[in-house]
Parts: structure tokens; C-alpha cells; sequence
């Protein structure tokens, strides 16, 4: 186990069509995983991933089990590979399930299923188009807070609008109803972001209006057969490691109604000793957040073979 390398898993937004594409030709394992991810689904996610269409792709009860599957990939190949083992693990939001799962807390399978349900239940919790998200740039936390106050009293007590996630020092992502997000963009431009812009979602995750969906994956986790996990995994909500399954399903349904405190899962990862971050799933979302998080880490993320060979020889740097 190397005490200074960390992986850690990507969310929503990083998918695209075509994803892990030159790695499946190479590696077997990538195949394989999505065979096993299409038969507990009931239809060929790997289809969907590498013909779209995008719009398919992008429909939250498809994008959860397709970032899982390929995540869940890189892992198994980076295992075939006899790559470092991390001391921790972490994810953003849906990538947290990745991370369980690769732990070994959850199965393959069940994840699966479990993410399906849990973006089924995301999407029927607000419906289209009456909820928003808009990320905000170049502002202090608790600027962000503040602009969310207000506008959510504007409002009165009808509408939310809250920050979710902490993604890096200046840059904070809030969610809620459409009208309270629209106030609190305004209201953050008045207090001299850098740059608040709606993001194209339409279901407004980690704020109090997915309580009713946090609700149904409580119920779903309770037949789940979760074990601890092998490896320390950082959950989104409390930036802590939990090693008692009950402890780890509780967090796992906070997390959908309350905020996911990236920088401060980084900065745990960081405090136990990580200097390395390896991000295994498409896109370089989270490397990117963790440079600026931690001066000085490094990070890479695996996605084709070439980033999967800069990665391993990074690791194996790693002390």
C-alpha cells in the first residue's frame, strides 16, 4: 500500500460518447465489466456509451451506471496491471459509489442497480425544468452562502436555493428551484464573481429538494449486503472515513440532500499523507480541482492507454 497515493472517481458531466473506447481494445477487463453492468441493467450499456446518442447518454438513470461501469474499469485494469494500491479513496458525489465499490464495501452489481435507482429517483424527485443549478466563480463560501440566503428570502419559504458543492477555493456550485437559482446568480454578479453561469442539468442535486429521493435510496441501501470497505474511502458529506456499513449507507443518503465538501475530501486524502491523485474514469475534472486544492500534489487521470501508463509510472514514483 503506498501511504502517498490517492484514487479518486469522477461524477456526472465527465461521460461522453465513445468513453474508454481505445482502452477496451486493448484490455479485455473493459468488456467484460460492461457485460456485467448491461446483464444487471436488462440492456447493453456498452452500446449506449459508444453509439449514443448523446442525449441517451445524458439521461441521469443512464449516466450514473455508465460512469460506474467505467470507472469500475480503469480500476480493474489498474489491478491486472499490478498498479500501487492507494491508502484511500474518494469520489464526487456518484463517484463515491464508485469508490465503494472498488473498495469492495459494494458489489459490482448492486452498485449498478443501486445508482440506477438512485438517478431514477433523482429525476422524478423535481420535475423537468423547475430546477436549476449554476456554478460560481471567484467567490469566497461564504459569499456564496449568503447570496443563496438572500435569495431564498426573497422567495419566502416556497423556493430553495442552496450552495452543494465545495468543488475548490472559489468555486462553488449551487442548486435549488429555478427562480431562487436565477436570484442567487444575480445576487453573486453584484458581489463580483468571476463568473456564475447555469449549468445545462436538469435535476438539482445534493439540496433539501431531493428529500423525497434520499428517502427511496434509504430504502434500496437497506437490501443492500454492504461490507467495509478495504481501503479508507472519504465520503462526500462529512470528509471522513467510515469503516461500519451502517455509518457508511447513512452518509450515502445525506449526500443527496446535503452538500458534497469536495475541498474538504481532498484536503482529508491530503492531511492523511496523499501527494499523488489518480483519477480513474473519463474526463480530468477532479485533477484539475486537486492541484488547486493542494499545492503541490499531482495528479493524473486514466481514460486511454497512454494516460493509464504516465499514471502507473507516476504511482510507482509515489514513496
Amino acid at each position: 500500500m503506498t501511504d502517498s497515493l490517492a484514487l479518486v472517481f469522477p461524477g456526472q458531466g465527465s461521460q461522453q460518447v465513445g468513453m474508454l473506447r481505445e482502452l477496451a481494445e486493448r484490455y479485455s477487463v473493459v468488456g467484460t465489466t460492461f457485460e456485467e453492468a448491461s446483464e444487471a441493467l436488462g440492456y447493453d450499456l456498452w452500446h449506449v456509451v459508444q453509439e449514443g446518442p448523446a442525449e441517451a447518454l445524458n439521461t441521469t438513470s443512464c449516466t450514473q451506471p455508465a460512469l460506474l461501469a467505467a470507472s469500475v474499469a480503469v480500476w480493474r485494469i489498474w489491478q491486472e496491471l499490478e498498479g500501487p494500491r492507494p491508502k484511500a479513496m474518494a469520489g464526487h458525489s456518484l463517484g463515491e459509489y464508485s469508490a465503494l465499490v472498488c473498495a469492495g464495501a459494494i458489489s459490482f452489481a448492486e452498485g449498478v442497480r443501486l445508482v440506477r435507482l438512485r438517478g431514477e429517483a433523482m429525476q422524478a424527485a423535481v420535475p423537468e425544468g423547475q430546477g436549476a443549478m449554476a456554478a460560481i466563480l471567484g467567490l469566497e463560501d461564504g459569499t456564496v452562502e449568503q447570496a443563496c440566503r438572500e435569495a431564498a428570502e426573497e422567495a419566502g419559504a416556497n423556493e430553495v436555493v442552496a450552495a452543494v458543492n465545495y468543488n475548490a477555493p472559489g468555486q462553488v456550485v449551487i442548486a435549488g428551484h429555478r427562480g431562487g437559482v436565477e436570484r442567487a446568480i444575480a445576487l453573486c454578479q453584484q458581489a463580483g464573481a468571476r463568473r456564475a453561469m447555469p449549468l445545462p442539468v436538469s435535476v438539482p442535486s445534493h439540496c433539501a429538494l431531493m428529500q423525497p429521493a434520499a428517502e427511496q435510496l434509504r430504502e434500496a441501501l437497506a437490501g443492500i449486503d454492504m461490507r467495509p470497505p478495504r481501503y479508507e474511502v472519504i465520503q462526500n458529506v462529512d470528509a471522513r472515513a467510515h469503516a461500519e456499513t451502517g455509518e457508511i449507507a447513512e452518509r450515502l443518503v445525506a449526500q443527496l440532500h446535503q452538500p458534497v465538501r469536495w475541498t474538504s475530501c481532498v484536503q482529508a486524502l491530503a492531511d492523511d499523507g496523499a501527494r499523488v491523485f489518480i483519477e480513474c474514469g473519463p474526463g480530468k475534472v477532479l485533477t484539475g480541482l486537486g492541484k488547486r486544492i493542494v499545492s503541490g500534489s499531482r495528479g493524473l487521470s486514466v481514460n486511454d492507454p497512454e494516460s493509464l501508463t504516465a499514471a502507473l509510472e507516476l504511482a510507482r514514483e509515489t514513496p
